[in-house]
């Protein structure tokens, strides 16, 4: 589905029944290993939709229909993960991070996440001219996300032990840059 026509808009209140049940689909919680209660889905989105939080959450959506959700940070904005990936890759001054799920399994194996993480750094460039890298690291064993992010031009530049999302993985990440 290299043709898709990804638009993004930003996550509401209203959308974290659907983040909810994103989070419980089997493929998502293997990786996200997140808790997908009312409670906890609030306690992690709310702090971004309240704006105390400088996260940009959005969802992805084809024909106007949410399938996915993409999160977009500074490095600047988190000094505690700059130091979590310095012993395996120094991150560039200004760099941003991202990290994405495609919540739809219809969406999924059809090349969608390659095309909408490419769109999300396009938008990423012009919301922060300055930023030059986009550096993101992966659980080694999360092929299909790797892989979205090579057919997203991104470039594996890194690997090593990191704390893992899951903690049934092993440390094992590969971390992936794209620059402007």
């Amino acid at each position: 589905m290299p043709g898709i026509e990804v638009s993004f808009r930003p996550l509401t209140r209203a959308d974290l029944p659907l983040l909810c049940r994103w989070l419980a689909e089997p493929l998502v919680a293997r990786w996200w290993a997140h808790d997908p209660s009312p409670e906890a889905v609030e306690t992690d989105f709310g702090p971004v939709l309240d704006g105390a939080d400088p996260t940009e959450v959005e969802l992805a959506c084809a024909d106007g229909r949410p399938y996915g959700l993409l999160q977009r940070y500074t490095f600047a904005d988190n000094p505690q993960y700059i130091a979590e990936l310095a012993p395996v890759y120094p991150v560039p001054e200004g760099a941003l991070s991202i990290d994405y799920l495609i919540g739809e399994p219809a969406m999924r194996g059809r090349g969608v996440g390659g095309a909408t993480i490419a769109a999300f750094v396009a938008e990423g460039w012009a919301r922060y001219p300055a930023a030059r890298d986009v550096v993101v690291p992966v659980a080694a064993g999360n092929v299909a996300s790797w892989r979205a992010l090579e057919r997203a031009g991104f470039t594996r530049v890194a690997e090593g032990p990191l704390e893992p999302d899951n903690p049934i993985d092993p440390p094992d990440h590969a971390v992936y840059r794209i620059g402007r």
